[in-house]
């Protein structure tokens, strides 16, 4: 019983967040060079590839179909500039922040729902998190492990 009332709250709160406004605009980035992979492990996962006339690498990360969780759990980029594509396909909003290996958040995607945000990080070869900063997102499961080489 506990369980529900807390997913009920968790449910009323991204809802509150999502009608307490954020852009509706999404921003995009074209992305040229590097080439990173999405394993699935909660619905899924992909594969993207740029092109090799440059040094950004494209990450494309998405919700799963249902739930709170993204289609991958890991995922794989050169270092560099890497050009985060996140896809949220649900009517709850979420996003995607990057921390380092210290727990120090690099930089996040917009709050969307049903949409696209894309956001550039400089990254270094190392071992990342990405994850959700709604409330109770990430404690629910929604992150993913990001290996820089």
């Amino acid at each position: 019983m506990k369980k529900v009332a807390v997913a009920f709250v968790l449910v009323l709160a991204s809802l509150a967040l999502v009608a307490c406004g954020g852009s509706s605009s999404s921003s995009s980035s074209e992305s040229t060079g590097g080439e990173t992979t999405s394993e699935g492990s909660a619905g899924g996962g992909g594969e993207a590839e740029g092109g090799s006339a440059g040094s950004a690498a494209a990450l494309e990360i998405e919700t799963a179909s249902t739930g709170l969780a993204y289609s991958s759990k890991s995922a794989t980029a050169k270092a560099g500039n890497v050009t985060v594509n996140f896809t949220n396909g649900q009517p709850l909003a979420h996003d995607v922040a990057i921390e380092d290996s210290g727990g120090v958040v690099v930089g996040q995607t917009e709050l969307i729902a049903e949409g696209s945000d894309s956001a550039e990080f400089e990254l270094k070869p190392g071992t990342y998190h990405y994850f959700c900063t709604v409330p109770g997102h990430r404690e629910a499961g929604m992150e993913g492990t990001l290996t820089v080489k």
